[in-house]
């Protein structure tokens, strides 16, 4: 088993006490990062010498580079992947119900099992999480430190609804296998995983390995549509007037402006957008209770 650490998480006492105890249990290659491209580098030499098992210590954003750097590898060759949850939000990890106690997320590494799970990508780009798109992609940046301390993930949904009321919503399109839709939306989600910002609740229903992604809009609204607005927040669905929900293997949205969007965390610009699921493209190693997997 090998771990790719997130240099910056190196130093940290509880992963160097961590890996030394389950070293007692088994070997356990480390590789620190340091730069850019160190990700894929380390990928590819691990596949060359044949390692069975990677394991990505850091953030949603470590996850997401290793990720792509084993999709960049034929499917036969890409070894497991498991999660050592080092970041300060860990939404992917914490929706998977992976342990965030070094110790026991690596225990899981070491013996949990895998199984194959969905990627997905937007258009050369992937990610195995959430894409956020409009101004939820601002959301993150822009919410007050101490109103993130205080609400925790709900911050995001405050601060959020409050800039909805005074932000122009993006006109676009949205192409899909049962037809076009246009809308003038304010956030957009594409989900695999179901949790994004530091623990909200985007895609409640998603699973990771039924080769689907969740497509989760809200649509633009005035002050006195709020109530509504909170109402089917906590009910997306394909029929709702502000907060729709779909799932869908692919879509396209493309619109004369570019969204901002955010893949696990990391930036995209573009006018024209393809989604896709690539089902099984990864055997991640999970918890045998993981509610987002196996029809959870």
């Amino acid at each position: 088993m090998r771990l790719i650490l997130n240099g910056k998480k190196a130093n940290q006492d509880p992963v160097r006490q961590g890996i030394l105890v389950q070293r007692h249990h088994g070997p356990i290659e480390v590789r620190v990062t340091w730069e850019g491209d160190d990700v894929a580098r380390l990928v590819a030499e691990a596949i060359q010498e044949g390692c069975p098992r990677l394991v990505a210590g850091g953030g949603d954003g470590t996850v997401n580079e290793l990720v792509s750097a084993l999709m960049a590898h034929p499917r036969e060759r890409r070894p497991q992947l498991a999660i050592l949850p080092l970041g300060t939000a860990n939404d992917f990890a914490t929706a998977c119900a992976i342990p965030t106690e070094v110790e026991a997320a690596l225990a899981l590494a070491r013996d949990g099992q895998s199984r194959p799970v969905d990627v997905a990508s937007a258009n050369e780009r992937y990610f195995i999480n959430v894409a956020s798109g409009g101004f939820g992609a601002r959301v993150t940046a822009t919410t007050p430190v101490a109103l993130k301390n205080f609400l925790g993930g709900g911050a995001y949904t405050l601060n959020g609804l409050l800039q909805a009321l005074k932000f122009e919503p993006y006109e676009g399109q949205l192409l899909t296998p049962n037809g076009p839709l246009e809308n003038r939306i304010l956030v957009g989600a594409v989900c695999n995983g179901r949790q994004a910002g530091g623990g909200q609740p985007l895609a409640p229903m998603a699973c990771i390995d039924d080769g689907l992604l969740d497509f989760v809009g809200l649509s633009a609204f005035t002050p006195q549509d709020l109530p509504q607005v909170l109402k089917e927040l906590e009910s997306p669905a394909p029929d709702n007037h502000f907060v729709t929900w779909m799932q869908l293997p692919w879509a396209e949205y493309q619109a004369d402006d570019p969204m901002p969007m955010n893949l696990d965390g990391e930036p995209i610009h573009a006018s024209r957008i393809r989604f896709q699921v690539h089902p099984g493209a990864v055997n991640l190693v999970l918890p045998p209770d993981c509610p987002c997997a196996g029809g959870g």
